[in-house]
Parts: structure tokens; C-alpha cells; sequence
């Protein structure tokens, strides 16, 4: 059950991760998806996966 829950949390901070026009936003999405799921390390990742989608 614990294994679901955190693929599901990787999912949705990638999800997050893809919004937005710029790279800069969708740092900041991924940023913000990363820090709800998991504080501020999550916030490093999920803001760099961010960063990597931009076109």
C-alpha cells in the first residue's frame, strides 16, 4: 500500500512538474508539487524535474 501511495505522489509531482509555458514555470510548479509531497527535498526535485521538461 505504501508503494502505491509514493508512485502515486512521483506521478502527480510529475504531472505538476509538466504545467506551465516557461521553464521558469514549470520549475516553479514542480518546485511547489515537490514541497507538498515532500518538503523541501522534494521542492530540489521536483523543481529540477521541472526545469529538465521545458522545451
Amino acid at each position: 500500500m505504501k508503494l502505491i501511495s509514493i508512485l502515486a505522489a512521483l506521478g502527480l509531482t510529475a504531472t505538476l512538474a509538466a504545467c506551465g509555458d516557461s521553464p521558469a514555470g514549470r520549475a516553479a510548479t514542480g518546485g511547489l508539487g515537490g514541497a507538498v509531497i515532500a518538503g523541501p527535498a522534494g521542492a530540489v526535485v521536483g523543481g529540477t524535474v521541472g526545469a529538465a521538461t521545458a522545451e
